[in-house]
Parts: structure tokens; sequence; C-alpha cells
């Protein structure tokens, strides 16, 4: 070769470390994006962020998952606007909402394990199915009891309140991170 002549230099792919952390920045960045689609729904206003937290659990290993929203859950707790509507601090995280936020972070860690052990023993499918159920169920466990203690309700108004007008939109969001999250293995992205 001469010394004027390059070697061609292929593209390469980050590797070890540094693909987890653009992974997990990648899937923090689009949980915060998704949280500034928001409809309001009384005490718990309705974003995209639950289905980021499930898809990033049937994607992700569990460490990785509970990596990405841990991130976006410190960002958050030190003053960027990436909650809800904009919201950001300690008092918000804390506040009658933050509860739901705590449960992001139990869910992706349940979906990641339940998901990926399940998967072992039968349909992937099943395996994610049973996983994101799980998964909503930690979310409105964490939020219903924060909300229920931060706002004085009463357990029954708080389950009303933060639980009940949610089920059915959230059922739908899990149904469509489980056919995604399929759609991407079988595409062989992830």
């Amino acid at each position: 070769m001469s010394p004027t002549e390059r070697p061609t230099e292929r593209p390469t792919r980050p590797r070890g470390r540094t693909r987890e952390t653009v992974i997990a920045a990648l899937f923090a960045a689009l949980l915060s994006a998704s949280a500034w689609i928001v409809i309001p729904a009384g005490a718990v206003p309705v974003t995209l962020q639950v289905f980021i937290v499930l898809l990033a659990g049937l994607i992700l290993p569990t460490r990785l998952a509970a990596t990405a929203v841990a991130s976006y859950l410190l960002v958050g707790a030190f003053g960027a606007p990436v909650f809800s509507g904009g919201g950001a601090g300690l008092a918000w995280i804390l506040g009658p909402t933050g509860g739901y936020l705590f449960g992001f972070l139990v869910a992706a860690v349940l979906v990641a394990f339940v998901s990926g052990f399940l998967a072992q023993q039968m349909p992937q499918m099943v395996a994610d199915g049973i996983g994101v159920a799980l998964g909503v169920v930690a979310i409105y466990a964490a939020g219903w009891i924060q909300l229920t203690l931060v706002t004085g309700m009463g357990w029954g108004a708080a389950f009303i309140a933060g639980v009940v007008p949610f089920i059915a939109l959230d059922a739908a969001k899990a149904v469509v991170a489980v056919g995604v999250a399929s759609s991407l293995r079988r595409a062989r992205v992830v």
C-alpha cells in the first residue's frame, strides 16, 4: 500500500459498555420525550411513558432497562423538565404522581426479568404478555399507594382516580409494546 492510500474503513458498531450506554441513554431520552405527549385526565395525566417503559423491559436486558429508567429519574430529580407536562425536581417525584415514576423503574426491571425468564419455558409472546401485565400492575401499585398517601384520598377514591381510568389505555399500550418488541426481534434489530 502506498503512503497516500488509506485502508478502507468500515463503519463500526459501538461495542460493550459504549453500546450499552448509548442504548440506555436512547431509552431515557425516549422516556423523556414520551412525557411531553400529555392528555389531561384528572389527577394523573395520560402519556406514552408506560409504553416506553414496557418496551424497554421487553427488548433490553434487565440491567440496561433499569439503567435507562433510573437515568431518566435522576435527570428529572436534578431539575430537567422530563416528567409529564414538563415537570421536574424532587418535589415532582415526591408529589401525588411520583409513585408512578418509581413504578416505572420496578416495571422495567420486572418486565425484563419475567419475560426473559419465562421465554425459556414458553413462547416468547406469552412470556412477554405476562411480563407486561405484571409491569403495569407494578406501576399502578406504586402510583396508587403514593397518590393515596400524598393526597390524603381514601384507598378506594385513589384507586378510582389513579388506576381505573387508565386500565384500557395501558392494556392497549402493553399489547402494542409486545407487538413492537416481537417485530424488532424478527427484524433482528435487538
